[in-house]
């Protein structure tokens, strides 16, 4: 696996501090690990089209929202566009799809997709596109097939850059508790859901989450979860601060997403009240860029270098040198933040914003599995001295996140086409080979 970032071996496994012996890498066995992440997803294929807002209220379509709407009128919509070229684009889609293409892109790593495809797939349909386009280490072999046709995500553009969706259902709901795999996801990195499968109790798929989450829970897997829009945050807000206190260790969301959960505008008083619910909190702010919180134990805080900052929380990155933890993980838990700006200042010229998030949400995943490959790998470093949930400090993870979405942010596509550079000027100079 790659590491977050392409470090030298003096800082792939740190050796350099007391204590520490010289290891290389032909002292390893890379063969003990076999790291992966599992997620679960409403397959989807995302079809970009150029509207206005005329169209959108012309439909009563909520800006900025998602919404399901009938196969025909998806089909209406969808023909009328094409003829106009207004379409724009057709990807692969689902958060949970962009985000298990992009981390198995940036670390080399498998993953597997569990969700609910259309069985009879023919070259050119929905569902070939959407195995065609599709990391190849992204294992599909635990799909549930389905007689239905393959879901849509009609993803219209305003002129403001803003995304709102609709949903055309097809199969994307059929996956279902039967064939959850307990085995792929009790010895998983991490777990990844959304809060799109849990929208309605009477699905298929929102029975087939729990049990996912249940058995993840059962064997300490972190089950790492992205938010949907703020509409569905607010209709589904008691449940999900329950559910997500019940299972969730990480969670990912816009700022609005957050203030829809929390009842707080503030983006970093959001992140802390996040943190009474979960282990570890992604806010992204758009042009702001991104916060991050989580916790570690008092005694193996690190104190940051670089200039502390007040906002509504005084000297809120003090300790964002800090690796995370889980609050259950610490004697003395302490909450850790820290805030970073959009990666050189954000594009030139943002074409959408569709994926930005999910890539951020790669990046930190990343993370995470990085720690337990170094884990399987040198259980006796000290870098697990502690029951860490990462691999890096939680500004060195915001760094990683922030480059991720900016890489997707300059190019018209949801997921990553390429990795990374080799040498990336977000990390220090301390990380790379001379």
């Amino acid at each position: 696996m790659k590491f977050p970032g392409r470090r030298n071996t003096k800082h792939y496994f740190p050796v350099t501090e007391k204590d520490r012996s010289t290891l290389l890498f032909s002292d390893i066995d890379m063969s003990k690990s076999d790291v992966y992440v599992v997620g679960i997803d409403q397959l989807l294929v995302d079809i970009e089209i150029e509207v206005t807002d005329d169209f959108l209220d012309s439909h009563n379509f909520a800006k900025g929202q998602s919404f399901i709407i009938e196969d025909q009128l998806a089909d209406s919509i969808y023909s009328e566009f094409k003829n106009l070229g207004k379409v724009t684009g057709e990807y692969p889609g689902g958060a949970i799809g962009n985000t298990l293409h992009n981390y198995s892109v940036l670390s080399d790593a498998s993953s597997y997709a569990l969700g609910s495809i259309k069985r009879q797939i023919e070259v050119g349909d929905y569902a070939f596109k959407y195995l065609s386009k599709t990391s190849g280490l992204v294992d599909m072999s635990y799909l549930q097939p389905s007689e239905k046709p393959m879901g849509r995500a009609l993803c219209f553009i305003t002129p403001d850059l803003e995304r709102t969706f609709a949903i055309s259902k097809g199969c994307m709901n059929d996956l279902t508790a039967e064939f959850i795999p307990a085995q792929i996801v009790s010895e998983a990195s991490a777990l990844l859901i959304s809060a799109y499968t849990l929208r309605n109790e009477d699905d298929a798929v929102f029975k087939a989450t729990v049990k996912a989450c249940q058995v993840a829970k059962e064997n300490r897997v972190p089950v790492v979860m992205s938010l949907g829009t703020s509409d569905l945050v607010e209709a589904r807000k008691d449940f999900l601060n329950t559910f997500i206190a019940e299972y969730v260790t990480a969670l990912a969301m816009n700022q609005q997403e957050a203030e829809a959960l929390t009842g707080v505008e503030d983006h970093l008083l959001a992140t802390e009240k996040v943190l009474e619910i979960c282990d570890l909190a992604l806010i992204t702010v758009g042009k702001k860029g991104l916060y991050l919180g989580s916790y570690t134990d008092d005694e193996v805080k690190r104190k940051s270098e670089q200039p502390l900052v007040t906002k509504s929380i005084v000297n809120y990155n003090e300790f964002e040198y800090s690796r995370a933890m889980r609050k259950s993980d610490c004697k003395k838990p302490l909450k850790i933040y820290t805030h970073i700006s959009p990666f050189n200042g954000g594009p030139a010229t943002i074409k959408n914003t569709n994926g930005a998030g999910d890539a951020a949400l790669s990046a930190l995943l990343h993370d995470i599995s990085a720690n337990c490959y170094h884990r399987d790998v040198v259980p006796n470093s000290p870098k697990h001295s502690s029951i860490y949930l990462t691999y890096s400090s939680i500004s060195q993870i915001s760094k990683y996140a922030n480059r991720v979405s900016f890489e997707v942010l300059n190019q018209n596509s949801p997921r990553l086409l390429k990795g990374l550079p080799e040498r990336e000027d977000g990390l220090e100079d301390g990380y790379w080979s001379k």
